[in-house]
Protein backbone atom coordinates (compact mmCIF):
# COMPACT_ATOMS: atom_id res chain seq x y z
CA UNK A 1 0.00 0.00 0.00
CA UNK A 2 1.45 3.18 -1.01
CA UNK A 3 0.67 6.02 2.05
CA UNK A 4 1.47 9.06 -0.39
CA UNK A 5 -2.65 7.75 -1.98
CA UNK A 6 -3.65 8.81 1.67
CA UNK A 7 -2.04 12.06 2.10
CA UNK A 8 -4.21 15.57 1.22
CA UNK A 9 -2.10 17.97 -0.12
CA UNK A 10 -3.49 21.55 0.39
CA UNK A 11 -2.04 24.42 -1.16
CA UNK A 12 -1.60 27.95 0.29
CA UNK A 13 -2.03 26.22 3.33
CA UNK A 14 -1.66 27.69 6.73
CA UNK A 15 0.11 30.64 4.03
CA UNK A 16 0.61 31.09 0.18
CA UNK A 17 3.33 28.99 -1.08
CA UNK A 18 3.14 26.07 1.28
CA UNK A 19 1.91 23.01 0.38
CA UNK A 20 0.21 21.04 3.88
CA UNK A 21 0.63 17.64 3.78
CA UNK A 22 -2.92 16.16 5.06
CA UNK A 23 -2.18 12.59 7.36
CA UNK A 24 -5.76 12.85 8.25
CA UNK A 25 -7.13 10.21 5.32
CA UNK A 26 -4.53 7.79 6.80
CA UNK A 27 -6.20 8.12 10.08
CA UNK A 28 -9.47 7.90 8.45
CA UNK A 29 -9.23 5.08 6.17
CA UNK A 30 -8.59 2.00 8.84
CA UNK A 31 -6.34 -0.13 6.31
CA UNK A 32 -4.19 2.34 5.47
CA UNK A 33 -4.11 3.43 9.09
CA UNK A 34 -3.36 0.15 10.30
CA UNK A 35 -0.91 -0.01 7.66
CA UNK A 36 1.17 3.09 8.77
CA UNK A 37 0.90 1.31 12.17
CA UNK A 38 2.22 -2.53 11.19
CA UNK A 39 5.09 -0.62 9.11
CA UNK A 40 6.04 1.83 12.72
CA UNK A 41 5.86 -1.47 14.74
CA UNK A 42 8.25 -3.41 12.67
CA UNK A 43 10.75 -0.60 12.79
CA UNK A 44 10.45 -0.65 16.30
CA UNK A 45 10.71 -3.99 16.56
CA UNK A 46 14.25 -3.85 14.31
CA UNK A 47 15.74 -1.21 16.57
CA UNK A 48 14.94 -3.14 19.91
CA UNK A 49 12.50 0.20 21.09
CA UNK A 50 11.59 -0.71 24.89
CA UNK A 51 9.33 2.07 25.22
CA UNK A 52 7.54 4.83 22.34
CA UNK A 53 7.89 8.53 22.79
CA UNK A 54 5.56 11.48 20.54
CA UNK A 55 5.30 14.45 20.29
CA UNK A 56 1.62 16.06 20.75
CA UNK A 57 -0.49 15.84 19.07
CA UNK A 58 0.03 13.72 15.89
CA UNK A 59 3.12 11.54 17.64
CA UNK A 60 0.49 10.27 19.64
CA UNK A 61 -1.95 9.08 17.20
CA UNK A 62 0.50 7.23 15.76
CA UNK A 63 3.12 6.20 18.54
CA UNK A 64 0.56 4.75 21.27
CA UNK A 65 -1.40 2.18 18.73
CA UNK A 66 2.81 1.49 17.87
CA UNK A 67 3.08 0.93 21.91
CA UNK A 68 0.22 -0.86 22.48
CA UNK A 69 0.72 -3.68 19.87
CA UNK A 70 4.21 -4.12 21.48
CA UNK A 71 2.78 -4.06 25.24
CA UNK A 72 5.21 -1.38 26.18
CA UNK A 73 4.98 2.09 27.58
CA UNK A 74 3.85 5.38 25.53
CA UNK A 75 5.89 8.94 26.63
CA UNK A 76 3.99 11.96 25.82
CA UNK A 77 6.18 14.72 24.65
CA UNK A 78 4.23 17.86 25.56
CA UNK A 79 4.43 21.54 25.54
CA UNK A 80 5.01 23.62 28.99
CA UNK A 81 2.52 23.42 31.32
CA UNK A 82 0.39 20.42 30.45
CA UNK A 83 2.27 17.51 32.74
CA UNK A 84 1.40 17.80 36.39
CA UNK A 85 4.88 17.00 37.79
CA UNK A 86 8.87 17.49 37.77
CA UNK A 87 9.76 17.45 34.10
CA UNK A 88 13.20 18.46 31.95
CA UNK A 89 12.91 20.39 29.38
CA UNK A 90 14.62 21.32 25.77
CA UNK A 91 14.67 24.58 24.05
CA UNK A 92 14.54 24.93 20.09
CA UNK A 93 14.27 27.25 17.14
CA UNK A 94 11.46 27.66 15.22
CA UNK A 95 11.33 29.38 11.59
CA UNK A 96 10.35 32.81 13.96
CA UNK A 97 10.96 32.10 17.67
CA UNK A 98 11.52 29.62 19.88
CA UNK A 99 9.38 26.67 21.57
CA UNK A 100 10.18 24.34 24.65
CA UNK A 101 9.28 20.32 24.85
CA UNK A 102 9.20 18.23 28.17
CA UNK A 103 8.68 15.20 29.71
CA UNK A 104 8.03 14.35 33.20
CA UNK A 105 11.63 13.58 34.77
CA UNK A 106 10.94 9.98 36.10
CA UNK A 107 9.64 8.85 32.83
CA UNK A 108 12.44 6.55 31.39
CA UNK A 109 15.26 4.53 32.45
CA UNK A 110 18.86 4.00 31.92
CA UNK A 111 18.17 0.84 30.33
CA UNK A 112 15.39 2.04 28.07
CA UNK A 113 15.78 2.20 24.38
CA UNK A 114 13.30 4.74 22.87
CA UNK A 115 11.79 5.27 19.44
CA UNK A 116 10.35 8.73 18.77
CA UNK A 117 7.27 8.25 16.51
CA UNK A 118 5.77 11.87 14.73
CA UNK A 119 3.92 12.21 11.97
CA UNK A 120 5.85 14.60 9.84
CA UNK A 121 9.82 15.42 9.34
CA UNK A 122 10.57 18.94 7.94
CA UNK A 123 13.41 20.74 9.59
CA UNK A 124 13.92 18.54 12.48
CA UNK A 125 13.45 20.83 15.29
CA UNK A 126 10.81 18.89 17.29
CA UNK A 127 12.23 15.80 16.75
CA UNK A 128 15.65 16.88 17.74
CA UNK A 129 14.55 18.31 21.00
CA UNK A 130 12.49 15.00 21.45
CA UNK A 131 15.31 13.22 21.20
CA UNK A 132 17.58 15.23 23.74
CA UNK A 133 14.86 14.93 26.02
CA UNK A 134 15.20 11.32 25.91
CA UNK A 135 18.61 11.51 26.44
CA UNK A 136 18.37 14.28 29.50
CA UNK A 137 16.74 11.81 31.35
CA UNK A 138 19.46 9.14 30.56
CA UNK A 139 17.84 6.82 28.40
CA UNK A 140 18.80 5.52 24.67
CA UNK A 141 17.38 6.73 21.47
CA UNK A 142 16.68 3.85 19.21
CA UNK A 143 15.40 5.79 16.61
CA UNK A 144 12.99 8.25 15.57
CA UNK A 145 9.87 7.42 12.81
CA UNK A 146 7.68 9.28 10.78
CA UNK A 147 4.75 8.87 8.32
CA UNK A 148 6.08 11.69 5.92
CA UNK A 149 9.17 13.76 5.26
CA UNK A 150 9.13 16.57 3.62
CA UNK A 151 12.82 16.22 1.80
CA UNK A 152 13.58 19.75 0.64
CA UNK A 153 13.21 20.98 4.90
CA UNK A 154 16.53 18.81 5.28
CA UNK A 155 15.40 17.72 8.79
CA UNK A 156 17.28 14.48 8.15
CA UNK A 157 20.51 16.71 8.02
CA UNK A 158 19.57 17.98 11.68
CA UNK A 159 18.80 14.36 12.86
CA UNK A 160 22.64 13.12 11.82
CA UNK A 161 23.91 10.51 13.77
CA UNK A 162 20.06 8.96 14.98
CA UNK A 163 18.81 5.64 13.08
CA UNK A 164 15.77 7.35 10.54
CA UNK A 165 12.70 5.89 9.17
CA UNK A 166 10.29 7.73 7.33
CA UNK A 167 7.00 5.82 5.44
CA UNK A 168 6.61 8.51 2.60
CA UNK A 169 8.53 11.37 1.57
CA UNK A 170 7.39 14.58 -0.33
CA UNK A 171 9.59 17.03 -2.42
CA UNK A 172 8.60 20.38 -3.19
CA UNK A 173 5.46 20.33 -5.60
Amino acid sequence: MDLRDYVASIPDFPKKGIIFRDITPIIQNGDAFKEATRRLTEYAKAVGATVIAGPEARGFIFGCPVASELNIGFIPVRKPGKLPRAVLTEDYDLEYGKNTLCIHSDALKPTDKVLIIDDLLATGGTARAAAKLVEKAGAKVAGLAFVIELVDLKGRELLKGYNLLTLTQFEGE
